[in-house]
């Protein structure tokens, strides 16, 4: 992260399809593929030879199969000891796991998984629409849980946009409020043993859009925390005084109210705000821990209980090309949304 002579502006870092996290997070995905048309079971209408079909993430023709083999995504596949926040933008995602919930969702809805003790999961990308295209875009947040929580039994949360508070605080600005409040407007209720759920934590997801130039003042909240805007999509804004180009996170004082104005075409940001848990951490693959012993240890309950089995009959559940977003719950509580919300 190089440094900035701004007061208000502690660095910038370079975002590339892996975003590095401040503590509280660790890492944040964004993914953005345009798919083809959807074939009869809902993958590319596209010939996948050439690909290396169970890890592709070569962006040919503008889009990856990931882990899938028919449909793109990442079937069955564990974690262990903090959160995924996925925010789909545009296309959709179906969720199966090992607590028996599943699910449909897209257009702004964000799924809220906390891994906690263990969990196996599989997010897959149904390509729903036939005779036309299917872009997907979506964020995954890595949001670590601190230590007493490391072990907490597993939570899915579904946060659908409908829910989601958007806030029009100036002129051509426009914030879709997923976690922390703003100006009044509060969001779901973050899973109850998230960091996010802790007052103290001061923990704020907000997707920015500013229209060409459109300014907005980042409000000071208390001294101490991380706060990155990650600029994703646009041209060029000044931040207190800092010319920023796309494809830049930029790190702010928590504690002082910070100009935004952007000085290109319409932009976009997200940010990412939280007091730092201050814990060693130590990751390898799907699992993050405190310690290697843990780390050690979460490979061997894995292998021993498969963090409770899969009741799925396939690796890679995907719901009917018909569904609509919905989801099944581990308690066996059904919801249903309307699809037009997502196209």
């Amino acid at each position: 992260m190089s440094n900035s002579s701004s007061g208000a502006v502690i660095g910038l870092m370079d975002l590339g399809f892996q975003w590095h996290g401040l503590d509280p997070f660790i890492m944040t995905m964004h993914h953005l593929d345009e798919y083809p048309e959807g074939n009869e079971v809902q993958g590319p209408t596209a010939s996948l030879a050439g690909r290396q079909i169970g890890s592709d993430f070569s962006g040919t023709d503008g889009w990856s199969m990931y882990h899938g083999d028919s449909v793109p995504g990442f079937p069955q596949h564990p974690h262990r000891g903090f959160e995924t926040v996925t925010v789909v933008r545009q296309g959709y995602v179906d969720h199966s796991d090992s607590l028996g919930a599943t699910a449909r969702y897209g257009g702004g809805d964000v799924q809220w998984l906390t891994t906690g003790a263990g969990i196996q999961h599989s997010e897959m990308f149904p390509l729903i629409q036939q005779g036309r295209d299917n872009p997907l875009e979506l964020f995954q947040i890595w949001l670590n849980l601190p230590p007493e929580s490391k072990m907490v039994p597993a939570y899915f949360a579904m946060l659908w946009s409908e829910d989601i508070p958007t806030v029009i605080p100036a002129a051509g600005v426009s914030i879709d409020v997923i976690a922390g409040p703003m100006a009044g407007n509060v969001p779901p209720a973050a899973p109850p043993d998230s960091w996010a759920s802790e007052e103290t934590g001061h923990l704020a997801i907000w997707l920015i859009r500013l229209d060409e130039g459109a300014a907005w003042d980042v409000p000071a909240d208390v001294a101490g925390l991380n706060r990155m805007v990650h600029f994703f999509e646009g041209s060029r804004v000044d931040v207190d005084g800092v010319d920023v180009a796309v494809g830049t996170g930029v790190h702010l004082r928590s504690d002082m109210s910070i100009r935004i104005t952007n000085t290109g075409s319409p932009a976009e940001f997200l940010l990412l705000q939280g007091r730092p848990i201050g814990a060693p951490v130590f990751q390898l693959g799907p699992f993050v821990m405190n310690t290697p012993e843990d780390l050690r240890q979460a490979f061997a309950d894995y292998q021993e209980t498969g963090f409770g089995g899969w009741p799925w009959s396939t690796r890679d559940p995907v719901h009917a090309r018909d569904e609509g977003r919905f989801a099944l719950h581990a308690d066996g509580t059904v919801e249903h949304r309307d699809m037009q919300t997502a196209e």
